[in-house]
């Protein structure tokens, strides 16, 4: 047998140390399969959000050397600096790709960080029809936004249930025929077409401009956004309103109208003069989801129809609806 190279050795080694250190609340958490979101704060509190039942503190707690160490093995996998200089690390768990943040001094009081896991089977649109959580009327409106390429933002708070909402639309039948392009962060989102290609930004300086504006070349069909935040909402919405249209892509924001204004500040990170009317055209359906007692909420599905004197123009998708996601 074959010895491993020796950086495959390597990052084995790490990762069985990373595991080790994963020990107690931590572990257990990571091994359930309902669990979203693992939160170890600065004071040692381990607090765990799991389907259903939402954000619960355990009683075990972590000390700070086993958060720091935590931290820091994560950040040597994923071969991310950390260290006074730089003590914020955005990495994935390696071998099983869970979002991790960690935060050291002097940005924290104490080492903290937040995993995030990806659920083990994408919720379909069906799924969220079957559990209450979309309305049929809606679902149809959705499938059909799909089919007539319309360009979709999905906005809401942290931890609202963006990602999710948006693999359910990257799961459905009618993208199976477009090339699609998917520019990330960090690698959450999925899709069922066979021609996908999937991009992430790079802390050596690639940045999500950086992709959109290279993305142009590689001929997509449809181009999605895992999360705006920055001056690439510009380059984004120019792609989608010159011969790119279908898109996805989810921003934070507190309501569906409150979308376009966050898009209209991000796109002055790259402007001064502020395209309304190009907002107004390229933007097709905003999605709001909220999240309340554990329970995500689509709380508004709004199709734009421009921008005018008065500001944009919008109307219901889908008949009223309150739903609720367990």
């Amino acid at each position: 047998m074959s010895a491993l190279p020796l950086h495959a050795e390597t990052s084995t080694r790490r990762t069985a140390m990373l595991r080790t250190a994963f020990e107690g609340p931590v572990r257990a958490a990571l091994e359930a399969p309902d669990t979203i979101e693992i939160l170890a704060n600065a004071d040692g509190s381990v607090w765990i959000e799991r389907a259903g039942i939402g954000l619960v503190e355990v009683a075990e707690r972590l000390g700070a050397s086993e958060r720091e160490r935590i931290i820091r093995l994560v950040a040597s996998s994923a071969g991310e600096p950390c260290d006074r200089s730089s003590p914020i690390v955005s990495a994935e768990l390696p071998g099983t790709g869970e979002r991790f943040e960690g935060i050291l001094p002097p940005v924290s009081e104490a080492p903290c960080f937040a995993i995030r896991k990806p659920a083990p089977t994408p919720f379909s649109l069906d799924d969220y029809v079957n559990t209450g959580a979309v309305s049929p009327a809606l679902s149809v409106a959705l499938r059909q936004a799909l089919e007539d390429r319309l360009n979709i933002v999905i906005a809401g708070g942290t931890s609202s249930g963006k990602t999710t909402f948006a693999n359910a639309l990257l799961a459905e039948p009618v993208l199976a025929g477009d090339r699609v392009v998917i520019l990330e962060d960090t690698r959450e989102l999925r899709c069922v077409a066979p021609d996908v290609t999937q991009l992430r930004t790079h802390r050596a300086g690639v940045t999500l401009r950086d992709l959109v504006r290279s993305t142009m070349r590689l001929r997509p069909d449809r181009i999605v956004v895992g999360e705006v935040r920055g001056g690439e909402a510009l380059d984004l919405l120019k792609a989608w309103n010159t011969g790119h249209p279908g898109g996805i892509t989810t921003l934070h924001a507190n309501s569906a109208g409150g979308a376009l204004s966050r898009l209209e500040q991000l796109v002055g990170e790259a402007t001064p003069s502020l395209p309304f009317a190009m907002i107004g055209e390229a933007v097709d359906v905003v999605i709001f989801m909220s999240r309340r007692s554990g329970d995500r909420r689509v709380e508004e599905a709004v199709r734009i129809l421009g921008f005018d004197e008065e500001g944009y123009r919008m109307e219901p998708l889908a008949a009223p609806y309150l739903t609720v996601v367990h």
